[in-house]
């Protein structure tokens, strides 16, 4: 695995461990963000040989995305528009990702069972998918907690989408984190 900086990205290495992230890998960053900060991430792991796909509702997040991969030459990471909240919106063929990532995503939707739907579809016999979110507890900043899924929630819809549950573990003290197998 690449040396990447220290803070953050060392956490995130630690979660790319969780889902076995290695090089050839196909992987969907879904709701990437503006910064699309696993989806760079990833593309570092995954090498000229895998491919990132980062993926957002909002065209401006999109774009910044693709300006930040620009400045930084990284040629293995494809935006791609859609709303998770459709199944089959994503212009990405069914089962042909490797890992699939759901991180601070399902407080914002309100058909959270389609997002995971939509995050099984991609997925290739075997992949993962993880989700980490905001746990439902008070916290000095992040949303509102009336916004927040439970992790038995997210297990829920997993297994309603052909998903079983792999690992559970703590992701922080505001997050929680589960990995799916399909």
């Amino acid at each position: 695995m690449p040396d990447l900086q220290q803070g953050n990205e060392l956490i995130t290495v630690d979660v790319f461990k969780k889902v076995d992230l290695q090089e050839g890998m196909s992987v969907g960053d879904l709701g990437c963000g503006n910064l699309g900060y696993y989806a760079v991430l990833a593309s570092k792991i995954v090498g000229k040989p895998g491919i990132v796909y980062a993926l957002d509702i909002l065209k401006s997040a999109l774009e910044s995305v693709t300006s930040r991969i620009k400045q930084m030459g990284i040629e293995n990471i494809r935006t791609v528009w859609s709303n998770l909240e459709i199944v089959g919106a994503a212009k990405i063929p069914d089962q042909s990702l490797d890992v699939t990532f759901l991180h601070n995503v399902l407080f914002q939707s309100r058909q959270d069972d389609l997002v995971i739907k939509e995050a099984a579809r991609l997925l290739k016999p075997g992949g993962k998918l993880m989700v980490i979110d905001w746990k439902k507890t008070g916290a000095p900043f992040g949303p509102p907690v009336s916004d927040r899924i439970s992790p038995e929630d997210v297990k829920n819809f997993a297994q309603s989408a052909g998903l079983r549950l792999s690992d559970e573990f703590d992701a922080g003290p505001y997050h929680f984190g589960l990995i799916f197998i399909k």
